[in-house]
This record gives structure tokens, sequence and C-alpha cells, in this order.
């Protein structure tokens, strides 16, 4: 195929993305008026859902300015002959491939994020903190981008070079080696996430001994699960909004509780967050998401190995020698739609698998309190309670609210 082609596709897969999820966006914020469900009308009083319904079309307007930018600034960047300025400043420096794709990829990341950086500090500073969600300092903003800039390059940028390293020495055969190393990594990373990575950026401390401690065992003891790791995290440094998650496996499994969460639930309410959960752990869901993740990488590095030895891809971006790197970043456009589709499915599964985390939740403790944690949790994030139906099957990862609360207060386990 002709460069100019594949360019045009490139530009076109682009603006089809953008104008997708405009479309998407456009009809979610036409239901932000909508009625509240009856299940679903003790979540907000009057005054707290029209702040929740103003919260969200100032995220919506938001969204088209930022995403607008980004897509003209991209655009701009490829017509303009920006990929090639880059490369050809990235070859004046080094001969060496690794490098050279190292200090490409860096210039174009570290560009990217400091372009990017007014509008993540216009929405953390001026939209989350008028609705009072940010606790974030300015010095926590900057010193988090710094610790993201140092991790992106000590692992992406190892992980690049490892890709490439094998690229040179195997040919098209790099992609296997390519996929066990990734392979390798992420097992490694969600093994010791919350020890190796969590305390770069937050304080994580075991839960004290009290009546919560006392109930959270009383339930692991009763549904079978042995948990020794339950560690609150300083999540109120940078927001008010609260969360959970299960990390790691065998001796590093651990349930990490967020200090807002703490704060904002009474104890049948987190515990029954924990037994959601737990629920994950016991139906294999986090070893089923790496299985799956495992096996949709090593599909992509298949693909690119098929793709990446023709100079058309590097063409495509406007330059003039063809290289791994440039041909990546093609590639990755050209494989986008793929990759949005893969990504629906996952949604979709996800969304099944917090049922039956639900569902667990409610056969080994009790559905009320779940409820009453997930209404709480939804009424202090000003989350949306009436989506729109499109809007959820491709952006959501979790059943909406009303989903989730009919499910737990119809749902009869099967005899």
């Amino acid at each position: 195929m002709e460069p100019t082609t594949l360019s045009y596709i490139i530009t076109g897969i682009l603006i089809l993305d953008f104008a997708i999820d405009q479309v998407l966006d456009y009809l979610n914020a036409r239901h932000f008026n909508d009625p509240v469900p009856p299940l679903l009308d003790d979540v907000y009083d009057s005054d707290k859902y029209k702040r929740s319904q103003e919260y969200k079309k100032e995220n919506y307007r938001f969204s088209i300015v930022s995403s607008a930018c980004s897509l003209l600034i991209t655009l701009g960047f490829l017509y303009a002959g920006g990929f090639e300025f880059t490369d050809q400043v990235a070859r004046g420096i080094s001969d060496n491939d690794i490098v050279i794709a190292l200090l490409f990829f860096g210039m174009i990341l570290l560009a990217s994020d400091v372009i990017s950086m007014p509008f993540t500090w216009y929405h953390t500073f001026v939209i989350e903190e008028k609705y009072g969600f940010n606790k974030t300092t300015p010095a926590t903003f900057f010193t988090d981008k710094l610790k993201g800039w140092l991790m992106g390059a000590v692992f992406g940028g190892g992980i690049m070079a490892l890709v490439i390293w094998f690229y040179q020495l195997t040919g098209r055969h790099f992609w296997l080696y390519a996929w066990g190393a990734v392979t390798f990594f992420s097992i490694l990373v969600n093994m010791f996430y919350s020890r190796l990575i969590v305390p770069l950026f937050n304080k994580q401390t075991p839960l004290e001994e009290g009546t919560l401690k006392t109930a959270i065992e009383a339930y692991a003891s009763k549904a079978g699960f042995t948990l020794n790791n339950i560690f609150v995290i300083d999540g109120s440094r940078r927001s008010t909004k609260a969360n959970a998650y299960f990390s790691g496996f065998g001796r590093e499994k651990r349930i990490t509780l967020y200090d807002t969460l703490v704060k904002d639930l009474d104890t049948e309410e987190i515990v029954a967050v924990l037994a959601h959960e737990v629920g994950h752990y016991k139906r294999k869901h986090i070893l089923f998401n790496l299985a799956v993740s495992t096996g949709l990488t090593g599909l992509t590095l298949y693909v690119l190995s098929l793709c990446i030895n023709f100079p058309e891809l590097s063409y495509a971006l406007g330059v003039s020698q063809h290289g791994f790197h440039t041909g990546l970043i093609a590639f990755g456009i050209l494989y986008s739609p793929v990759s949005e589709i893969t990504g629906m499915v996952m949604n979709y599964v996800s969304r099944k698998f917090e049922y039956q985390a639900d569902n667990y939740a409610r056969d080994t403790y009790a559905a009320p309190p779940l409820v009453s944690a997930l209404k709480k949790l939804s009424r202090n994030n000003l989350g949306n309670l009436t989506p729109h139906p499109a809007y959820v099957k491709v952006h959501y990862s979790h059943p909406t609210l009303l989903q989730r609360v009919q499910n737990l207060q119809f749902y009869r386990p099967k005899a």
C-alpha cells in the first residue's frame, strides 16, 4: 500500500475515533437531566442532585475542548513533519537503533505530557477543586509528574529496549521473546504492585486493631479466605473519592482500602465492599484478566511482527528513514480499531465479573450493606445515575449503579 494512502487511513482513524467519542459523549450528556430511577431516589437530595448534574456538564464541556485540542495537535504534528523532525534529532545524537528509539519516544511522550499538563492542571485544580474533590497540592502534582516520568523511563524504556534488542537478534520471531518478557513483567507487577509501586506515590499502613479489623477477620474466616494483609492507603492526599482494590497472589495478596472509604462507610458497608473484592479473587477474575491480557498482547505482537518490516509504515508518518520506533507508532494507530473492539469485549466481561463479585458478597455476607455502600460512594463521587446505554457498553467496566442495585435486590442464586 502506498504511504500516502496509509497516511490518509491514519488520519481517518484518528478523526473517526474522535467523532465516535464525541457522539457517545453527546448521547450520554442528553441523559444528564433524566429523572432519577425510583430504586435510586434515596441517593441524592434535590440540591445534591443538581450539583451532580452541574459536575457532569462541566466535565462534558471540558472533555470536548481537551479532546479536540488533542486531535488538532496530533494532526498538526503529523502533517507539519513532527515525526520526521524528532526522528532526525534522535539520529543526530546516536546511530544506535535502541538509543534512537528511546530518544524518539522519550521526546514525544515528554512533549505530549507537557502539552497536556495545563488541561490536567485545570481539571484537578479548577473542576475537581470546585466540587470539593481535590486534595492534591501543587507540590504533589509536580512530584507525581516527575515520578511518573522516571517510572516511564525506567520501565517503559527498559521494555522498549528489550523488544528492539530481540528484534535485532531474531528478526520476525522477536514477538515470541517480547511476549515472554512482557508477560513476565506483567506477572511481577501484579504480584508486587502494592509492595513496590504504590509506596512511590502513597503511604500504606496496616489496618489498626479495632471493630473494623475484627469484623473483616470474622468475615474472612467465615468465607474461608486467608487474609493477613489489610492495608489503608492515604488516598485523601489527592482526592476525597473513595475506592478499594485487591492485588497480588499467594502470600502477596492483599486488600487495600482508601482512608476515604474507611471514613465514608460504616463497618458493615466496608465489609460488604471487601466481600465484593474477595469475590473477584474467589471467582478467579484476576487470573482470567491476566491470562486474556497476556493472550491479547501476544496477538498484537504477532501482528506487529508481520507489519514492522514494511517501510511504508514510517513513510506514512512523513519519516524519510524507516525504523522500528516509527513503524511502531504507525502500527499502533492502524491497529487501534482492533484494540477498541477488544476493549469493548473486555468491558463486557468485566461487567459480568462485577455482577458475580456482587453476588458473592450477597451470598457470603449480605446485600443491603453493599447496596447502601454503592449508593454512598455514588453520592459522594457525584456519580451519573442515568448514563446512556451505548456509552455504558463502550466505556463502562462496571455495571451502572441501577443495574447493580437491581441485581442485588432481585438476584436469586441457581438451585
